[in-house]
């Protein structure tokens, strides 16, 4: 009998432990920015810096965690003479949308800016952090959406390509060929 109140004293204070338990939750951060401190989002969330593997990869989220789980928007690129700026199309991911801004100069993709990304849960938010910073150097590289997709980020990769290829179609690298040659494409 002493045994079996043992039991249920130490079952009970086990369950009231475990159910108290509060786990750590990351506080939302953007995705990456080379530019320290220009993050200003319409979000309700908070903008501001993040961290970045080298100087070219760029990412303007801010506002993260706006009403409805969806991500905020960036107050738009910065630009210096000679860069444009186009906007892919939102592409809609099991997870929420992804949208991409593609800045070019003199036909080239010098900068890409995460204007939306997947926000609704903490785990979302670590799979940009990881995934966004890989295909927009993959992106500088290859200069086009034929890039791979990051392991653990398949939806948000396959929305990343999706917003990168409606702004390479939406102009983003044709501008240059339009200027020479007076279409998208040169007349043989």
């Amino acid at each position: 009998m002493r045994r079996i109140m043992l039991a249920v004293a130490g079952t009970v204070a086990g369950l009231v432990a475990l159910l108290t338990f509060r786990s750590h939750v990351p506080s939302a951060a953007p995705v990456a920015s080379s530019n320290p401190g220009t993050g200003a989002g319409a979000g309700a969330g908070s903008g501001g810096a993040g961290t970045t593997g080298s100087g070219a990869v760029t990412g303007g989220l801010a506002g993260s965690g706006g009403s409805g789980g969806s991500g905020g928007q960036s107050g738009g690129a910065v630009l210096t003479a000679g860069e444009r700026a186009v906007d892919g199309n939102v592409a809609n991911t099991a997870y929420g949308p992804v949208q991409i801004q593609v800045v070019v100069k003199k036909g080239k993709i010098v900068k890409v800016n995460i204007l939306e990304q997947p926000s609704s849960t903490a785990h979302d938010l670590q799979i940009g952090q990881f995934a966004f910073p890989q295909l927009i150097s993959e992106t500088l590289k290859a200069q086009s959406a034929r890039i791979d997709a990051v392991s653990g980020g398949t939806y948000t990769s396959g929305g990343y390509i999706k917003s990168l290829q409606s702004a390479i179609d939406n102009g983003a690298l044709w501008a240059p060929r339009l200027a020479r040659y007076g279409s998208a494409t040169p007349s043989t």
